[in-house]
């Protein structure tokens, strides 16, 4: 089940795997991971852009992300959707901007990033928190 892609031009190559108990070789992350860490990744690279036109600083952003799924629909049954049934994604935030001031960045980010869009547009229930976390400044 291990794939591996090859990003041609970039030069990078990912793998894609299934655990041991699911047939796998453990050797990567499942598709579905995958799809969860490019929603991770796009959230951090249309925050960052966001950020820099509104003239938000920042030191950093963690994520932790999370999903479930029906296996009922991957193993054939056509009245269960063989996606992601719940999505939830925590994007802690270190800055000491305001509360409101980073609301507008998510406001933004939420609206403008395609990965996200793709999720929710696919009907898939997602959480978005952001979470705010003041610098360590002594």
């Amino acid at each position: 089940m291990m794939t591996i892609i090859d990003f041609g031009e970039y030069g990078h190559f990912a793998v894609t795997d299934e655990p041991h108990a699911h047939g796998g070789t453990g050797e990567g992350p499942s598709p579905l991971q995958t799809v969860l860490g490019a929603l991770c990744g796009c959230e951090a690279v249309t925050f960052r852009r966001t950020a820099t036109e509104l003239g938000f600083a920042y030191e950093r952003i963690e994520f932790e992300a999370a999903f479930t799924i029906d296996i009922r629909g991957r193993m054939g049954k056509r009245d269960v959707r063989a996606h992601f049934q719940t999505v939830r994604v925590q994007a802690t935030v270190t800055t000491d901007e305001s509360e409101e001031r980073l609301a507008a960045v998510v406001a933004e980010t939420e609206a403008r990033c395609p990965v996200f869009n793709l999720i929710n547009d696919a009907g898939v229930t997602t959480e978005m928190v952001w979470v705010r976390r003041p610098t360590d400044r002594d």
